[in-house]
Formats: structure tokens, C-alpha cells, sequence
């Protein structure tokens, strides 16, 4: 059975106290690659090129192995979430973290 994954920016943080305590350019704001509400439908035929563009690079590496387990068919966080087809993960900036939402959809 083939599989697909959706993948939803549901929240976009920025900490502004950290981004003026740390970042070369402390008024970098959010982040400007994504949108809230922004979804992304990736299947085993697109998934080895969403860092040409369509992905921000960071974010993708931090939620790829879930992204992953979902399009082969496999339960993405069993006993962690309340739906084992959904995982909620955010990508690795700490100053303005986006938080996704992994769903395995059926084919």
C-alpha cells in the first residue's frame, strides 16, 4: 500500500529576548520561509526533494525521519501521541521555532 504524508504549519514562535541576547541580527523576527496554516502533501516521489526549495533545509532535517516513517506505513509516535498516524515536531532554530503537524494519510 502506498502512503502519504501531510505536513501543516500550525505555529510559528519567535523570542525576540534571545534573538537580541544572541543573533547577529537581533531583529530577525519570525520565521519568513513559512505560514501558519501552510500544508505540504509529500508521498515517496517528492520526498528526496523538498530541501530544492520547497522546504526550508533546517526544518526538514529535523522532521524528515517522521515524515519518512509515515510514507513507508509505519505508526510515527505510537504512545506518545493520541494518534499513532500524527506526530507534532518543530524544526531546530531556537529563536523562532516552527511547529508542524505529521499526519500518515491513507492512499
Amino acid at each position: 500500500m502506498s502512503y502519504k504524508c501531510k505536513v501543516t504549519v500550525i505555529r510559528k514562535e519567535c523570542y525576540e529576548d534571545l534573538q537580541e541576547k544572541y543573533l547577529a541580527n537581533p531583529k530577525s523576527g519570525p520565521c519568513h520561509f513559512f505560514k501558519e496554516g501552510q500544508e505540504f502533501i509529500i508521498d515517496s516521489k517528492v520526498y528526496n526533494s523538498m530541501c530544492e526549495g520547497k522546504f526550508c533545509g533546517e526544518a526538514w532535517d529535523a522532521i524528515n525521519r517522521y515524515v519518512y516513517a509515515a510514507i513507508q506505513g509505519g505508526s510515527i509516535m505510537e504512545g506518545w501521541t493520541n494518534d499513532e498516524k500524527m506526530m507534532i515536531a518543530c524544526c531546530n532554530d531556537g529563536t523562532r521555532p516552527v511547529i508542524f503537524k505529521i499526519e500518515r494519510l491513507e492512499a
